[in-house]
């Protein structure tokens, strides 16, 4: 039996690029006087964008639950839900500069529900039985990614109190799920080709956790905070090695997984610098600005042209070979 096409959680991967875009350019605005109108659309966007995909995500448990169910199911499919509560938490960021209010309300309801997921999900994997195969970078997403994001937004609406928490737990969920990703990826299966994108996201946790520890604290980052930093730029060289090897994938929303660590590498670069940080960082900021452009353009670009094309959505599984279709 086929089922309808329905929008997939890891959508929710678009708001997080997004933001981070446009976090870019509100603090490029300030450090090197570009217009700030530029990065208040790009929100706006990301606004709306979130809004259209918790819509139509929402509607997919009222019309289409046995899909939902079964996403919610899938061992890797499964993380990217996690980014509903996150996103929801991350609108704070967006709205801060316009409505507090509703931002804090943002972040309380996207806090909470990303704490239940979390904790439900990552219980879930402890109890064992886990195919190795299936370990990817998308686990980082329910207790690695909320947690930062949640730091992030929590400190910059002046709760540092409980960013400092969040960022706490953010940081040592990613060193502890780090080494089972890189033990998985040296020694068992490589990854299916249509997964292979998602190897962006272990560009994320180095930068988005300096993003966090940044949005809570104040005076130029301390040394392990740039060092920390320098581990995410060596990320991002391994992803530009691994590039021939993961476009084996042609384009598809997945590449999205990219955005949201590139953006936080190049986001933090400029942060940095704006508290008066000399030296390398302050050096390759303006590079790393550029780049972040660019590559979000082709993915922007690319993403409107696969729904021109009717390719957005991913194809209707059928319902006896529904782990395959949902790892496309």
């Amino acid at each position: 039996m086929v089922v309808q096409r329905s929008v997939p959680a890891s959508f929710f991967g678009m708001v997080l690029g997004l933001v981070g875009l446009g976090g870019n350019w509100r603090s490029a605005s300030h450090l090197w006087g570009l217009p700030p109108a530029v990065g208040e659309a790009i929100m706006a966007l990301a606004f709306v964008v979130w809004l259209v995909v918790s819509a139509l995500y929402t509607l997919k448990w009222v019309a289409q639950r046995d899909a939902a169910l079964e996403e919610a199911k899938h061992p890797v499919q499964c993380c990217f839900i996690g980014l509903a509560p996150a996103t929801t938490a991350l609108m704070g960021v967006v709205l801060a500069p316009h409505a507090h209010t509703l931002a804090v309300v943002a972040l309380v309801v996207g806090g909470i529900g990303h704490v239940l997921f979390s904790v439900w999900r990552v219980g879930d994997m402890l109890q064992g039985g886990r195919e190795v195969t299936t370990v990817t970078p998308v686990i980082y997403l329910p207790s690695v990614a909320g947690n930062f994001i949640t730091a992030i937004t929590a400190g910059t609406l002046g709760y540092p109190s409980w960013g400092i928490l969040f960022l706490g737990a953010g940081v040592f969920m990613w060193l502890a799920l780090e080494s089972v990703i890189v033990n998985r990826l040296f020694h068992a299966q490589p990854l299916p080709v249509p997964l292979r994108p998602t190897l962006g996201i272990q560009l994320a946790p180095p930068v988005v956790a300096v993003a966090a520890w940044l949005a809570n604290t104040q005076g130029v980052p301390a040394l392990f905070v740039q060092a920390t930093w320098g581990y995410g730029l060596l990320q991002f060289f391994m992803m530009i090695r691994l590039l021939p090897w993961i476009r084996q994938q042609p384009f598809a929303p997945s590449y999205w997984a990219f955005s949201f660590g590139l953006t936080a590498l190049s986001g933090t670069a400029i942060a940095m610098t704006l508290r008066g940080l000399p030296g390398a960082i302050a050096q390759v900021a303006p590079v790393l600005f550029v780049v972040t452009n660019i590559v979000m353009a082709i993915l922007i670009i690319g993403t409107l042209v696969r729904a021109a094309q009717g390719k957005l959505l991913p194809p209707a599984p059928v319902t006896q070979a529904a782990p395959e279709a949902a790892a496309k």
